[in-house]
């Protein structure tokens, strides 16, 4: 955490100053959480908060608070307080990034971690940086959500039956969660999971860490079967229907490289959306 005095910094939409990072319950657009949220500390308070949430309202919330893993807390608040330069005269949310979307998906797209200049600034998962950029142009192109531009938590995307949520839910050092990390954090995920699997059909992993949490997600389903390999492209149906597709991270590398180009991203979510029958 920042000590001493804290510089109040205008949110770049709403014009309104927030400390950064952005406590709970000050009024930060689409903060699911207030001053009284319970807060986990540790693995043990993350699991037992988790298991017991009874809508996305209230694990949001729970998610937003989360300070259960020490060298992700003071990282992402590290950055919310150095900033990059582009973005020195705004507030960084600093905090856990919640699931966004519908809250009856027919399709999830799942990643691995927020970026620290991306989500970890603006509040929303994938939002802020190169990589939301791809996936959010390409969920437009393909009629998932209202507008190929998200910018921040309050420029009015909408989802058409569609929810994106990472595995990891703080911003990591070199975008690299540890494995007890990961570990800790799974129970916020395996609970957004209870809540929307009766309503999901198709599962879209973005690279293979994702694709290993979707795995685990669905290892009950799994049973019996030989677990499919990640690839780009990949489609593996499992018995009850539910399809998990892979589909390339749309990183900055793997755009500017041309492993991952529009037009195959395009492919991904053209067809999960047929898949999950989307209107």
């Amino acid at each position: 955490m920042q000590s001493g005095p804290v510089t109040p910094y205008a949110h770049p939409r709403t014009g309104v100053p927030f400390e950064s990072p952005v406590p709970a319950g000050a009024g930060w657009p689409g903060d699911p959480a207030t001053a009284d949220t319970p807060v986990a500390g540790d693995a043990q308070q993350v699991s037992t908060l988790a298991g017991g949430v009874a809508d996305i309202g209230e694990l949001d919330a729970m998610v937003s608070v989360c300070r259960a893993c020490p060298r992700l807390v003071a990282w992402r608040e590290e950055v919310a307080g150095v900033k990059r330069r582009a973005f020195a005269d705004e507030p960084y949310w600093g905090r856990p990034i919640t699931g966004w979307g519908s809250q009856r998906p027919r399709l999830l797209v799942l990643g691995l971690a927020p970026a620290a200049h991306g989500g970890n600034r603006t509040g929303r998962v994938f939002t802020g940086d190169r990589s939301g950029d791809q996936l959010f142009a390409a969920l437009h192109r393909a009629g998932l959500v209202n507008s190929p531009i998200s910018v921040d938590a309050a420029d009015g995307l909408r989802a058409n039956q569609v929810r994106v949520a990472a595995a990891v839910r703080c911003a990591p050092p070199g975008n690299a969660p540890t494995p007890d990390e990961r570990s800790t954090c799974a129970p916020w995920l395996d609970a957004e999971w209870r809540l929307i699997a009766p309503y999901v059909r198709v599962v879209v992993a973005l690279g293979g860490f994702a694709w290993q949490a979707a795995l685990r997600l669905l290892a009950d389903e799994l049973a019996g079967m030989a677990k499919p390999k990640f690839g780009h492209g990949v489609v593996a149906t499992l018995p009850s229907g539910r399809e998990l597709l892979g589909c390339y991270h749309p990183s900055q590398q793997n755009m500017f490289t041309g492993r991952l180009t529009p037009a195959m991203l395009d492919d991904i979510f053209t067809d999960a959306r047929k898949r999950a029958g989307i209107r």
